[in-house]
């Protein structure tokens, strides 16, 4: 069956987004940072951000629970948007070739709703996406079936005319699931390439 629409998650795959860029000016070893990401605020907690949970909210939680990482906490969404480094070029220069040839683009990204309007004011080629599912706004969250078939419904999309692109692999399982092709795009992959490989380029 023909492909007709490209879906792409954002982090990871067009937009480089890493804690590790604010954090490595305010601790002094690597060690402190890392113990700090891993144990106060770690993946899990972020994530609940990415599906609804107001900042605030977040942010004083954490605060009530590590009082002396207080400060700390608070840089994490005051000063979020050095953790946004730069869009992955490589990857976002592929976009105008895939719409010249008449592909349907997407989004469909864990993000919080607050913080994802400072990366589409900042990049202009979200312009580019026909439609973008974010997380954060719709209170549900990548790998659970239903914001996958929240994406299929809003846009009338078929998955099985349709290529998913995530840098997580349990997002990339649960799409296969529901009948997408994938690409995983994972380290040492050449997202350019594997487009050619399965001739949409």
């Amino acid at each position: 069956m023909k492909i007709e629409n490209i879906v792409f998650d954002f982090g990871g795959v067009l937009v480089d987004w890493n804690p590790r860029y604010l954090y490595q000016d305010l601790f002094d070893t690597d060690e402190q940072m890392e113990y700090f990401l891993t144990h106060i605020c770690t993946e899990s907690w972020n994530i609940e951000q990415d599906a609804g949970r107001s900042l605030e909210e977040a942010t004083k939680t954490l605060q009530k629970q590590f009082p002396e990482y207080t400060s700390l906490i608070q840089r994490y969404y005051d000063d979020w948007e050095v953790m946004l480094n730069d869009q992955i070029a490589e990857n976002t220069a592929l976009l105008p070739k895939l719409k010249d040839k008449n592909y349907r683009l997407f989004g469909l990204t864990n993000w919080s709703g607050e913080t994802f309007p400072i990366a589409l004011k900042r990049f202009s080629f979200f312009k580019i996406f026909e439609g973008i599912v974010v997380s954060g706004d719709e209170k549900m969250i990548k790998p659970s079936d239903e914001i996958y078939f929240l994406l299929l419904n809003r846009y009338q999309l078929d998955p099985k005319t349709s290529i998913f692109i995530d840098d997580n692999s349990k997002n990339i399982a649960a799409a296969k699931k529901i009948g997408f092709h994938t690409i995983h795009f994972c380290e040492g992959t050449n997202l350019e390439e594997e487009l050619k490989r399965i001739k949409i380029l």
